[in-house]
């Protein structure tokens, strides 16, 4: 997690107070992170308050703007601590991948909906597209430290298929979109239709990204691979 120091200046703890005070107050920016989290994609960025978020997380507002100076910025830090943050981490292990074209793609996809998709930080997409236009900082954020970082590696990944022969020639900057847009989907359908919807009705993630990838790997897989896609 990255660092988000109190701004008070004061003196330090006395070494004599309990131990479980200090690891209190180590843990307050975790906390605050997830209370905000939660209110942030269950009522929106608008109508989340931080008297909301600082009682969810046990503290006084007074206490969450030591840590963070404005509702805007710690959404910024949700966002980084739970998307923008996580890219060198992907990207490093993209680097290590040794496996094929077709397996990497497959990968990616099942591994994104496992790591984010799954979790709380899912209707993070669908709260920015909601309130982008009335908070343009806050698009403009999360279009530099979320999508431009994510279209950069999605980029890498199809180039990779193509410079190793797997897959023909692609148009860069609208492919990545073929990769993009089912998660999107899911992720709406997540955090709007799915929870109104009877069961018979409900999509299955997997099946659903398996079936994406294999219409994905149909049409980007060059000739001599078609027959051996995994």
């Amino acid at each position: 997690m990255p660092s988000y120091a109190a701004s008070d200046t004061s003196a330090s703890a006395e070494p004599d107070l309990p131990q479980r005070r200090s690891r209190r107050k180590e843990a307050r920016p975790g906390e605050l992170l997830d209370a905000a989290l939660t209110l942030f994609v269950e009522k929106g960025f608008a109508a989340t308050r931080v008297e909301e978020v600082a009682a969810m997380a046990g503290v006084s507002k007074g206490t969450l703007f030591l840590y963070f100076p404005s509702k805007e910025e710690l959404f910024k830090a949700v966002v980084r601590e739970n998307l923008a943050g996580r890219f060198t981490e992907w990207n490093e292990e993209f680097e290590r991948f040794s496996g094929g074209s077709a397996e990497l793609v497959r990968y990616c996809m099942h591994s994104w909906w496992e790591r984010i998709g799954t979790t709380p930080a899912s209707g993070i997409t669908k709260l920015v597209m909601s309130e982008a236009g009335m908070f343009p900082e806050i698009a403009a954020f999360y279009q530099r430290e979320v999508i431009e970082p994510g279209h950069d590696l999605i980029r890498r990944i199809l180039q990779r298929g193509v410079d190793r022969g797997d897959f023909r020639p692609l148009p860069m900057e609208y492919a990545v979109y073929s990769l993009i847009a089912p998660m999107i989907f899911l992720l709406m359908w997540k955090h709007s239709m799915a929870p109104c919807c009877p069961k018979t009705a409900q999509i299955d993630p997997v099946g659903f990204i398996d079936a994406q990838v294999d219409l994905l790997l149909a049409g980007m897989l060059a000739p001599r691979t078609q027959s051996t896609a995994t």
